[in-house]
């Protein structure tokens, strides 16, 4: 690729193209960077650099770049079944096939799924589908969903809503009516001194308090990621988790474990709520579900609800793409290399600790506040004092990181100050240790423009 055919392509983009989430005028000020194809863990520009994808692609190509059986899966079903949608009672084999996959492999006794298009679509069904379940048992009052500061469920009205992202809050007069938010298991930026485990115990009995000050009887439902990821990697202390079943068991509270990012391999599991031993009532599902190949979410359902909305006649939500016969087809083999070739149990016994345990050596970095992972997530804390955890003020020092990573063959995310990594799956110990010194040399850079 030649330098004329970037400059090309950005022209392109600053004449008709609005990115998500972007300052449009300091993006065509500067011209987006152009990916123009990938295998395994690589990226490669438009100018030719290869990039380690530390993010794989937004949290989603959990096999890696490149899988030729996902190709071909596709194009089999393209051949055969281009389209067809799932109103006016009807269904296809890839679908079918599909939601009984994901049964097999969903925690017990979560047996149903209803598809989606995205992450984003899958929020806003949980919150049509909570509301639902109450009113056909008898109790429509019970509207009100709480989620946390920070957390993220999705940039659509619903989606947003339910997720704690201030600034999106501040865009379009939101959150809508019926949601309520409590603070995040945060220990690093908002524990302080305290102990982490008694930190948790105390985000979690805020959930409690909630629930008693918006009444009991209206409260629906809980949502949270396992861990969160687009608010920075958070990871619950311990305490945590066990804290907030036992509140939502005694309030008879419904919850929605949002497994968009935590879903199909992330922490060596298949699901985040299997680390952690949750039980949820519905699991919103994307990303890893077709490794990012094609668009594709869901809902995963518990028994018993479902038991419910078979009585509640006809549930009046849907969409033109929900289980697009393509999108299953591709799902449904994503699922069988990750079962095939063992990825999820090597995650689990061999290349999740080796990152966890590289990672944690950049915690002797001086801008290393906090090295932190789970599985394949990782965050490091950027600070000025690693004693107070003082930050730099006014200069974004993660965006700053971000981009000297991108110049130097990485992907790393910068929120706020803080870098967040999720790579492929499919990442070898070699490949990690190039993440690792490359992650190291960014850093360095970093450093030296702020001295």
């Amino acid at each position: 690729m030649t330098e004329g055919n970037t400059q090309h392509w950005q022209a392109l983009g600053r004449r008709h193209h609005l990115p998500p989430f972007s300052d449009y005028k300091a993006l065509n000020a500067k011209g987006s960077r152009i990916i123009t194809r990938a295998e395994g863990v690589y990226l490669w520009d438009s100018a030719g650099n290869r990039i380690l994808d530390g993010m794989a692609g937004l949290w989603c190509v959990n096999v890696g770049y490149g899988r030729e059986e996902l190709v071909q899966a596709a194009a089999r079903q393209m051949r055969e079944l281009p389209y067809y949608n799932l109103f006016f009672q009807t269904a296809h084999p890839p679908v079918l096939e599909l939601a009984e996959a994901i049964a097999e492999i969903a925690p017990a006794g979560m047996t149903h799924v209803f598809f989606t298009g995205s992450g984003s679509e899958s929020n806003d069904t949980v919150l049509r589908m909570v509301r639902h379940y109450w009113a056909v048992k008898g109790q429509p009052q019970k509207q009100v969903i709480i989620g946390r500061w920070n957390g993220y469920h999705g940039s659509t009205v619903a989606g947003a809503s339910l997720g704690g992202m201030k600034a999106m809050h501040g865009q379009g007069g939101l959150p809508i009516p019926g949601i309520e938010h409590i603070d995040q298991p945060y220990w690093y930026g908002e524990g302080g001194d305290e102990d982490p485990e008694a930190f948790g115990v105390r985000m979690a009995e805020q959930l409690e308090q909630k629930i008693l000050q918006v009444g009991v009887e209206k409260v629906a439902a809980f949502i949270a990621e396992p861990i969160q990821g687009a608010g920075g990697v958070i990871i619950p202390p311990d305490s945590y988790w066990p804290k907030i079943h036992e509140i939502l068991a005694r309030y008879d509270i419904l919850f929605i474990a949002d497994e968009v990012i935590c879903g199909f391999g992330r922490t060596g599991e298949w699901f985040g709520s299997d680390y952690y031993g949750s039980a949820p009532d519905l699991m919103p599902i994307a990303k890893g579900l077709t490794s990012g190949y094609v668009p594709m979410g869901g809902v995963i359902v518990r028994d018993e609800v479902a038991a419910v909305l078979n009585e509640g006649g006809e549930f009046f939500h849907g969409f033109t793409y929900s289980g697009h016969p393509v999108a299953a087809a591709v799902a449904l083999e994503n699922l069988r290399i990750l079962k095939r070739e063992g990825i999820i149990d090597r995650v689990r016994t061999h290349t999740a600790p080796y990152l966890q345990r590289r990672w944690r050596e950049l915690a002797d970095h001086p801008l290393v506040g906090e090295a932190r992972g789970l599985g394949m997530l990782g965050a490091l804390e950027l600070v000025k004092d690693k004693r107070t955890r003082t930050r730099f003020s006014g200069i974004e020092l993660g965006m700053r990181c971000r981009e000297h990573c991108l110049d130097n063959g990485l992907v790393m995310r910068a929120v706020g100050d803080t870098l967040i990594i999720s790579p492929p799956l499919v990442i070898s110990e070699a490949q990690i240790d190039e993440l690792v010194s490359k992650a190291r040399l960014c850093l360095d850079l970093t450093a030296g423009e702020v001295e």
